[in-house]
């Protein structure tokens, strides 16, 4: 039988890598993001967007600290999840149960992050975060004015969406296999000392 001072040893040591385990889940729930996304609205436009792909973004938080890819990765959920917040949805006829589904699912991966992130706010994320936010709402004026609304400006966020999807994975993925789990290794060691 375990005593409460085992349990609460074992609560205090498992705490520091509850982002470790959130993170193994990630994948399967941007899988089920993507494939929302890719069913519930049928042919991903061909439409240029007016705003160019940010794959600076993505080559420059890769060479920062784990804990600052993680908070870029939450903060670029929180601004795909607020295109989608911020709009008359009734004008396209995407699948309703899909686009809800895909609407939840980035809900939850964005709680879970919240609760690994919530004491990480650094100086440099404020500055990341704020070329973020003013990526997403560069992306959404222009598009707005490029296609004056409607269906064709949902078709292009959602082509956008996809592409930041897939790139967010990329990067998850690399934390994952490489310094993150040296760096959850080194939380457990620091929970030990």
């Amino acid at each position: 039988m375990i005593s409460w001072t085992g349990l609460l040893v074992l609560c205090s040591t498992l705490s520091p890598a509850l982002c470790c385990d959130w993170l193994r889940h990630y994948g399967h729930y941007s899988n089920m993001s993507l494939s929302l996304l890719r069913l519930m609205g049928g042919q991903v436009t061909e439409q240029e967007s007016p705003v160019p792909f940010p794959y600076r973004f993505y080559i420059s938080i890769r060479t920062t600290e784990v804990r600052s890819q993680v908070v870029f990765v939450r903060d670029s959920l929180v601004q795909i999840a607020d295109l989608y917040r911020h709009g008359n949805l009734s004008s396209v006829t995407w699948d309703t149960d899909r686009t809800n589904g895909f609407r939840m699912s980035l809900d939850r991966q964005i709680d879970e992050l919240r609760s690994c992130t919530k004491d990480q706010v650094r100086l440099q994320n404020l500055q990341k975060k704020n070329s973020l936010r003013k990526y997403y709402k560069k992306l959404r004026t222009r598009t707005l004015e490029q296609t004056g609304g409607g269906s064709a400006y949902w078709q292009l966020i959602r082509k956008e969406t996809q592409l930041h999807l897939e790139q967010l994975d990329l990067l998850v993925n690399s934390i994952r296999s490489s310094r993150y789990s040296n760096s959850c290794r080194q939380e457990h060691d620091a929970a030990w000392s």
